[in-house]
């Protein structure tokens, strides 16, 4: 039986207690989109990536609290992938999913750094319990709280508290989710393309200008806690927070 959309998400029963973000490197469009969809559904934060090229410099470049990865894929195989994150000391715990299903593959798989493996066709519900099981036994919790300087991000309640006064910031979905994003990545470059790809997820196609419309309108929402610009423009590059106090 071939892998569909349908079989690959199955029914969702519970929800995910606590957001975590999530890198998935898998190059089939059906899966991947169905994976990302079911994570999202449970609310966590999906990054999907559909080489092993881009995956690796995503798993390099930015923190996760999980890693999907997929063996057979372009550029970089997931092999690959595993080897040279594990050699730079990245200890994301990482799930192997994929169609070789061989004791063989199993064990090698594992050997090569691999903290779990599950094969294709699969079920989400399956996939979010397994996540769930890397999360406690990984030594790296998740938080549900992102706090740069002066600036306070609740993932849970979406609050957002700025300033010494801890004056609460009414923020938009779209605002909300850019704020998280620059937190995430605190004292880095995050480009436009990442911004888009993020909020309209990986078939993005349009122009980034509508980025600057939501960048400006946040950028005068926090300003208003602060004294000291804290979304900064970085030349040719992007947008980036830095600590201030």
């Amino acid at each position: 039986m071939g892998l569909t959309t349908s079989n690959v998400l199955g029914e969702q029963e519970a929800e995910a207690p606590i957001s975590m973000d999530i890198l998935v490197i898998e190059d089939d469009p059906a899966i991947g989109s169905a994976v990302q969809k079911g994570l999202e559904a449970v609310g966590h934060v999906c990054k999907w990536v559909t080489d092993g090229t881009k995956g690796l410099e995503v798993a390099r470049s930015q923190k996760h609290d999980v890693i999907i990865l997929d063996l057979m894929i372009p550029g970089e195989s997931g092999l690959s992938v595993l080897h040279k994150i594990r050699k730079d000391g990245i200890q994301t715990p990482v799930l192997i999913l994929t169609a070789l299903g061989s004791v063989d593959d199993r064990v090698n798989g594992l050997k090569k750094g691999g903290d779990d493996y599950l094969v294709k066709p699969f079920f989400m519900p399956e996939l979010l319990a397994r996540i769930e099981v890397l999360n406690r036994r990984s030594p790296i919790k998740p938080t549900t709280n992102l706090r740069v300087g002066i600036l306070q991000l609740d993932l849970l309640t979406r609050r957002v508290i700025c300033g010494e006064s801890e004056s609460e910031i009414e923020l938009t979905p779209t605002e909300f989710s850019i704020l998280e994003l620059l937190m995430r990545h605190v004292g880095q470059a995050v480009t436009r393309t990442m911004l888009c790809e993020c909020l309209w997820k990986s078939d993005w196609e349009g122009t980034t200008n509508v980025i600057e419309v939501h960048i400006n309108r946040l950028r005068a929402k926090l300003q208003r806690g602060s004294t000291a610009p804290i979304i900064h423009t970085v030349r040719g590059r992007g947008y980036a927070i830095h600590a201030t106090n």
